[in-house]
Order: structure tokens, then C-alpha cells, then sequence
């Protein structure tokens, strides 16, 4: 088993953490649309005007992944 990786999706605004809510149903629906294995997803609020949502997923697949849903950025996830 490879290294985990924590693809990030970034918004900003007074909606910020609404939409990193709804971004986070769409990441649940992509595993299930592609019969995936069960991922880590979630989101964050950091403050009033910034949220998060992301997705970990092994490094194997990573690449195939970023393609096809264009996060803004990622890190090595540790559990």
C-alpha cells in the first residue's frame, strides 16, 4: 500500500462553507459513479470566509484523479 494523498479544493466567500459542503456530495458521488474504493472525503471551515473540501485517495490512483477533477492543490496525507 502507497503513500495517501489529500486532494484540496479551496473556496472563498461569505458561501464558502456551503459550497465546500455541496463541493463534498459530488466527491462522494464520483467514488460511487466509479466504483472506487472507499475514500476519505470531507470539508473544513477555517474561518468566516474561507472552507475546504478534499478527498484522500492513494497515490497510485492520484494522478487519474487530479485529471479528472482538477483540484487546487494537494498534500501527502497523514493519519
Amino acid at each position: 500500500m502507497g503513500r495517501k494523498i489529500k486532494l484540496i479544493w479551496d473556496f472563498r466567500g461569505s458561501a464558502a462553507l456551503k459550497t465546500a459542503e455541496h463541493h463534498e456530495k459530488h466527491l462522494k458521488e464520483f467514488i460511487v459513479l466509479e466504483n472506487m474504493e472507499p475514500c476519505i472525503t470531507g470539508h473544513q471551515q477555517v474561518n468566516d470566509m474561507y472552507s475546504l473540501a478534499f478527498m484522500v485517495v492513494d497515490e497510485s490512483v492520484m494522478i487519474a484523479i487530479r485529471d479528472a477533477l482538477k483540484p487546487h492543490r494537494g498534500e501527502v496525507y497523514i493519519d
